[in-house]
């Protein structure tokens, strides 16, 4: 990265207009947002459907054997973000994401042709293990782009087609159910077909068209490289000293990432729960697929609501603590012995209150980390924590326990309780911070290292 930053000299301090300044984020979210959008829908519409569409019962995958499949993902999908983070300092983004993104789709496409249960735990890992440097990549390659009061609204964009990719994958595999033996190949089978050809051709596109750092965007002029670099101080001084070790030990000693990983742990949970177990509401399995559309896509107005106003006023805290208490509520409603329709409505307020919740929490801890290399690694670090989460929702949510998931449910309901105490006293601390600091801000390079709440 450092030849890639050397190619642009330093230039003088430029002023825009606040028309010309909203013109300029509006042609940088042209041209950045579309495109990594598009690759994390791919990235994550593959996540859900594939027992509804009778590969439990063609593979054999009795008892935990749908769990253990699961969980194989999410093994090195853990292990390898922080190390892909690292690489990602070596390697033009242009080039290592779409890479990534190539590498799984060819493996979405095997995943069409497993016979056996053992070939589908391969298989499965293998994802994981192409799929762990995405996410993070993209989480740090934006905070390179977007200084900290813009960077939530444009983690809602990104994330937020993780909602669409729910609405998405219901009415794909929908259609594809009626696939079922079509060249000698069941629905499940096509549905990982057709989403690994699709994933091989956005990957090309994006390798294509993806823009590497502000200081080497053609598409801008030198006034408005520099402009934007200029909204990030906090990395002008930053001189990235010493070695990738001891930046390592800096984030894996750091109590802030610590404690935003349990937070996002919190919601992961209960996240994956709802995409590998959403409820079936009574309904067969295509009229069901059917009813998650409108839920995802009301969690996706959910992040770009909250998004907006966070931003502008610049908090986090206070919205996740509010989609945490939203989140509770849906839960409580799925333990009870509601009617389906209540607890349709319950499930709204579940997906609403918790994949609403993301692009917050990983704003909290990305506006709070100064220096390149400090948050790649942070925000890495805080991911393969709450990797954990699928794990755990992989092993809560037991076959045993259908329809209902008394049990997943209970546990996710805990684990929400235990994210809003933890939110609760991470705000604290960073009040306290901000106490000590005697709520006085001298020159713009104390109010850059003042907290976010």
């Amino acid at each position: 990265m450092k030849e890639i930053e050397s190619q642009v000299p330093q230039a003088h301090h430029v002023v825009f207009t606040p028309e010309q300044e909203r013109k300029l984020w509006r042609r940088i979210d042209l041209r950045i947002m579309p495109i990594i959008s598009l690759m994390y829908l791919l990235c994550f519409v593959d996540r859900g459907n594939a027992k509804l569409e009778g590969m439990v019962t063609q593979l054999d995958l009795t008892g935990n054997r749908y769990n253990a499949v699961l969980t194989t993902f999410f093994i090195p999908y853990m292990i390898f973000q922080v190390p892909a983070n690292v690489v990602i300092h070596h390697i033009r983004p242009s080039r290592w994401l779409p890479i990534l993104m190539l590498i799984w789709g060819l493996v979405m496409m095997l995943m069409g042709f497993v016979k056996t249960y053992p070939q589908l735990a391969a298989v499965r890992f293998c994802l994981g293990l192409a799929e762990a440097g995405f996410y993070p990549g993209v989480a740090y390659y934006l905070t390179m782009w977007y200084p900290k009061y813009k960077l939530q609204y444009r983690f809602a964009i990104f994330l937020g087609t993780t909602s669409v990719a729910g609405s998405f994958s219901g009415l794909m595999a929908y259609g594809i159910s009626f696939m079922n033996n079509t060249g000698g190949l069941q629905g499940w089978s096509w549905i990982f077909i057709i989403e690994g050809l699709a994933t091989i051709v956005i990957s090309c596109i994006g390798a294509i068209f993806f823009v590497d750092y502000p200081r080497t965007a053609k598409f801008l002029s030198i006034d408005e490289r520099q402009f934007v670099e200029q909204q990030q101080p906090r990395d002008v001084e930053d001189a990235e000293e010493g070695t990738i070790v001891q930046h390592l030990w800096m984030i894996f000693t750091d109590w802030q990432v610590w404690a935003l990983s349990i937070v996002l742990l919190s919601f992961e949970t209960p996240a994956y729960g709802i995409l590998f177990f959403l409820p079936r509401f009574g309904y067969s399995t295509s009229v069901s697929q059917l009813l998650t559309v409108p839920i995802y896509a009301a969690a996706a107005m959910t992040m770009l609501i909250v998004a907006h106003f966070s931003d502008k006023m610049k908090l986090r805290s206070p919205f996740i603590v509010g989609l945490q208490a939203i989140a509770l509520v849906g839960y409580a409603i799925e333990l009870s012995n509601a009617s389906a329709g209540v607890k349709y409505f319950g499930t709204f307020l579940c997906v609403m209150g918790v994949f609403g919740a993301f692009p917050s929490v990983i704003s909290w801890l990305a506006n709070n980390l100064e220096g390149k290399r400090n948050r790649a690694i942070g925000l890495a670090l805080q991911n393969s924590v709450a990797v954990v989460s699928g794990i755990i929702a992989s092993n809560i949510y037991r076959t045993k326990d259908e329809p209902r998931y008394i049990f997943g449910h209970a546990i996710s309901l805990g684990i929400l309780a235990m994210g809003f105490l933890t939110t609760l006293s991470t705000a604290l601390a960073y009040m306290r911070i901000i106490r000590n600091m005697n709520a006085v801000v001298e020159g713009e390079k104390d109010a850059q290292r003042r907290p976010t709440l």
